[in-house]
């Protein structure tokens, strides 16, 4: 059975609330608050619900509703994993109040993790909403002025270069063909073990690479080539092992074999594109291939370039954060794939009107979002001041227009909207997604934005009390 809140069991239940009343920081009381809402617990609920039939009115008593929406907020807020969220949960008494925990034992960081993952994006999204709703009702923001950026939030992969990839596809395909013989033997398709083979000459390319002269360029010519041998070898006999694995020629455990099939038939298409940009890269020197695939694993990744000079490259993928008054985060849309930012405006001022029910006052982005439409399309809206700087126009109209001292105002007020993405990347964990996939960036964005969206509803709250 699955409860919306946590009834009190034990003695602690009464001594914990009251012992650490006074020792959490001034955001935390103010957050847990507004964090009773039944609403809020009412989304996890139902999204709880559809692991089992049934599960609200029969078996065993679950984790409620509000310690799993806790837990999941207190994660993103310390940008700890799931392990060392269980440890610091355990001893102090402001965290086990927090949480609603009290006196029971803190799940493991195992069945929290199983707790977390069937909820998808779109539910995050539905926290996240109803937490923006929180800032009007409590007259934190009102919606009047809009500032937009964008950033880049890592996958976690490693640089890609084409001999890594090939490496990992020989060694997954491997991976799924020993699995499968364990269960069903050596009936059916066998296939010879290239994986020593090709980790051997990934490491021959990488010691071939440091040394610049004629005799390390042939050797890395050399460890290319049979590299690209062995992914060859270990792809070509893909549709026969595919056709037997689907007519049952192995004997054995049928999930597995089913989980085997379902593996294989998604890493085939994603190593034949490695096989291709390799002929196009190393071997017919056309540096930039089409398509060209970052990793076996997340292949949503793409390649960005922000002009930064520390990290010309970075491998994730788009995010535009939208900040109104006060810190509050009202949106994070994840770009796939990635557009020019001013392209962007139109849909961050549809994407206001939800939450505040009216159109931004003041609108201020940085010169990428510059375009004379996105300036023309916001005052029907009822935008009536846009401060996007334009470097590149030469006109005295827009030069004298930049000066005023609105449009500057407006600007020293962007400009800190790059400490703040800061703030999101360094304290809530926004520099990498370790969640895999499209929808996993969006669940991690998304819980660290809701994170950071909490702590400053909590310390306004606080500042209106004292």
């Amino acid at each position: 059975m699955i409860a919306a809140r946590r009834l009190p069991r034990n003695f602690a239940d009464g001594f914990i609330p009251e012992a650490g009343e006074h020792l959490g920081e001034p955001w935390m009381r103010h957050a847990d608050q507004a964090l009773e809402e039944d609403a809020l617990l009412l989304i996890i609920q139902q999204e709880l619900a559809k692991r089992c039939q049934k599960s609200q009115t029969r078996g065993r008593q679950a984790t409620p509703a509000e310690v799993v929406l806790r837990m999941l907020l207190l994660k993103p807020v310390r940008d700890g994993s799931y392990a060392t969220l269980s440890r610091e949960v355990r001893a102090p008494l402001v965290y086990r109040e927090f949480p609603r925990m009290g006196g029971e034992k803190v799940p493991e960081d195992r069945t929290r993790g199983n707790l977390a993952r069937p909820r998808g994006p779109e539910v995050v999204e539905k926290r996240h909403g109803r937490v923006v709703e929180m800032a009007p009702e409590n007259k934190i923001a009102t919606g009047g002025k809009r500032r937009v950026d964008t950033t880049v939030v890592e996958t976690d992969l490693h640089s890609p270069t084409d001999r890594t990839l090939r490496g990992e596809g020989v060694r997954v395909r491997t991976r799924i063909l020993k699995t499968v013989t364990a269960v069903a033997g050596k009936a059916g398709t066998p296939m010879r073990d290239r994986s020593r083979s090709a980790k051997r000459n990934v490491w021959a390319m990488a010691r071939a690479r440091r040394n610049q002269t004629e005799q390390g360029r042939r050797k890395m010519k050399t460890a290319y080539l049979q590299l690209w041998e062995i992914a060859r070898r270990v792809t070509g006999p893909a549709p026969k092992f595919s056709r037997a694995i689907a007519a049952r020629v192995q004997r054995g455990n049928r999930s597995v074999r089913h989980k085997a099939k379902t593996q294989w038939a998604e890493m085939v298409p994603r190593v034949q594109p490695v096989l291709r940009q390799t002929r196009e890269r190393g071997w017919r020197g056309h540096p930039k291939a089409e398509g060209k695939l970052l990793s076996i694993f997340a292949t949503h990744t793409e390649v960005i370039r922000k002009g930064k000079a520390h990290k010309p490259n970075e491998f994730g993928q788009l995010v535009l954060i939208q900040e109104a008054e006060h810190q509050i985060v009202a949106r994070y849309p994840v770009c796939e794939p990635r557009p020019a930012d001013s392209t962007l405006l139109g849909g961050c001022l549809e994407q206001h009107l939800a939450p505040f029910g009216r159109a931004p006052q003041y609108v201020a982005a940085d010169p990428g979002f510059f375009s004379a439409a996105n300036e023309s399309k916001a005052q029907p809206r009822g935008v009536s001041r846009v401060s996007i700087p334009s470097h590149d126009t030469q006109s005295a109209t827009r030069q004298q227009r930049q000066k005023q001292r609105w449009f500057k105002e407006l600007q020293k007020w962007r400009t800190g909207w790059e400490g703040r993405i800061r703030v999101l990347k360094r304290r809530h964990g926004l520099r990498r997604s370790l969640y895999q996939g499209s929808g996993g960036i969006r669940r991690w964005v998304g819980l660290a934005v809701i994170a950071d969206n909490v702590i400053h509803i909590g310390t306004h709250l606080a500042e209106q009390a004292r």
